[in-house]
């Protein structure tokens, strides 16, 4: 025979500071969107754009039919051994980059860095150089990433002495870089502050105890 059963619930500002510890941790489990890094991996894009780093792609199927091109970036975290991030991409010099790197991220001494790296160690080989990355393995940080460095010359020469390892340096601190803006995002996507604000504006309800309700 059909009950009816009568249960108080409260919002997240109503609730005691352990039912709220407990709601947090259910949104951060279940309620955080998948693609909470969107952001950070289109800035990302924009940022390779600059240092002329061109991310490889894999299609992706779209609901309503069609396709469109995913960047092959990857990254795991934030707590374990191993964690990180990675890429799959081809480098090749880029007029200007110093400059606009410096203008698009005017604060990020690392980013500055990285592209006076890549632009010195081009300009040393006449801008001859260009590099291939490669993910491999199951894990993704920047030694996961193979990266081949060549020197298209007309006369067959060689890259410069530590040319090679310049631009694999450069383009792993790059994965290191990426990884840091994440674990950033993350941690302000999952604060206390953040989530509260997240339950509220959904208003989501539960129980005394914090268990999510409905």
């Amino acid at each position: 025979m059909p009950r009816i059963i009568k249960t108080t619930v409260y919002g997240i500002d109503e609730l005691s500071d352990e039912a709220k510890e407990a709601a947090r941790c259910w949104y951060r489990q279940a309620g955080l969107h998948d693609e909470w890094y969107d952001f950070v991996y289109e800035d990302f894009g924009t940022i390779c754009r600059i240092l002329g780093v061109t991310l490889a792609t894999t299609p992706v199927r779209l609901y309503g039919g069609g396709t469109r091109d995913k960047p092959r970036i990857f990254h795991s975290g934030f707590s374990s051994q191993g964690d990180g991030a990675s890429f799959s991409a081809a480098w090749s010099h880029a007029c200007g980059s110093r400059k606009a790197i410096r203008e698009h991220a005017p604060k990020d001494e690392e980013l500055h860095r990285i592209a006076d790296v890549l632009q010195e160690t081009a300009k040393r080989n006449f801008y001859q150089l260009n590099a291939t990355v490669r993910q491999r393995g199951r894990y993704c940080h920047e030694y996961s990433m193979a990266i081949e460095v060549e020197r298209d010359s007309p006369t067959w020469q060689p890259p410069t002495d530590g040319a090679e390892d310049a631009v694999i340096e450069a383009l792993r601190d790059l994965a290191r870089w990426l990884y840091r803006q994440l674990e950033r995002e993350y941690d302000h996507q999952t604060s206390d502050e953040t989530v509260d604000e997240a339950l509220a504006a959904n208003a989501f309800s539960f129980t005394a105890e914090g268990k999510r309700f409905g």
